[in-house]
């Protein structure tokens, strides 16, 4: 079964895989790169990455990856729709889906991922992660707020892995007890709520030295790269030393 308690027949030699997930599609690419056959349109790792482009994450081509013959396609329970998932199953394909939220699920999480869906053993990266973010207690705290959007202003809330690895750094968001995971919150509140630190990752929503810090006068503003706040792979070895530097904690 997948993160999401679903059976999923998995050939017992896969040779082809279509990831609709970014970060899976970095992690996969580094582990069995030769089975990598699909990806979409913004899986961006490996900047070389030479496989077929099946549109996004929210509204990936099924026919498209019907026609890759995967052996598995990943998928992750947050970036993909259910009924996008569903399709490819009644299409007779082999989905396995992830469920992550915080940084033991990734590491527990792909871990099985490689064995039962891709059918490779833990590659060494996952160690090196692994072994990288046995980190020493943080010295200190800080409250922050994770706008991940403006117009509307989204931030990060609750039960989320860019909030998990956040708090490992000592840095605790300020809407983590949010009902909802990326609430829309208005620019006077998130103001008004006098954060430690305002954390501008550069995705979704590209934010830049001239495009958001202006918005919160006053206030101590780390940009940081979205991929080392929010991708599960190859990355989360560089984020546990490239992070604490851009939040000011390390």
């Amino acid at each position: 079964m997948d993160d999401i308690g679903v059976p999923v027949t998995v050939p017992e030699t896969v040779r082809r895989i279509v990831s609709l997930v970014p970060s899976l599609t970095e992690a996969v690419a580094a582990t069995v790169p030769g089975a990598l056959v699909g990806a979409t349109d913004w899986c961006s790792h490996p900047a070389d990455l030479d496989v077929a482009r099946v549109r996004g994450t929210k509204n990936p081509d099924v026919e498209a990856i019907v026609r890759l013959r995967p052996d598995v396609v990943l998928a992750n329970e947050e970036e993909n729709r259910p009924a996008d998932l569903e399709a490819l199953r009644a299409a007779g394909l082999a989905v396995w889906v992830t469920r992550i939220e915080t940084l033991e699920q990734a590491f527990a999480s792909l871990e099985r991922m490689f064995l039962y869906a891709c059918r490779t053993a833990r590659p060494a990266w996952l160690d090196a992660a692994e072994d990288a973010w046995r980190l020493p207690p943080p010295a200190g705290r800080r409250t922050a707020i994770v706008p991940i959007w403006r117009r509307p202003w989204m931030v990060v809330g609750r039960d989320t892995f860019a909030g998990d690895v956040l708090r490992r750094l000592g840095v605790d968001n300020l809407y983590a007890g949010h009902a909802e995971r990326y609430p829309k919150i208005t620019l006077a509140e998130l103001v008004a709520r006098r954060p430690g630190l305002v954390v501008l990752p550069d995705e979704p929503y590209a934010f830049a030295a001239d495009d958001g810090p202006e918005c919160f006068p006053g206030l101590d503003c780390a940009l940081v790269s979205g991929r080392l706040l929010t991708w599960y792979g190859p990355s989360l070895t560089e984020a546990a030393r490239a992070l604490p530097r851009a939040l000011g904690v390390g």
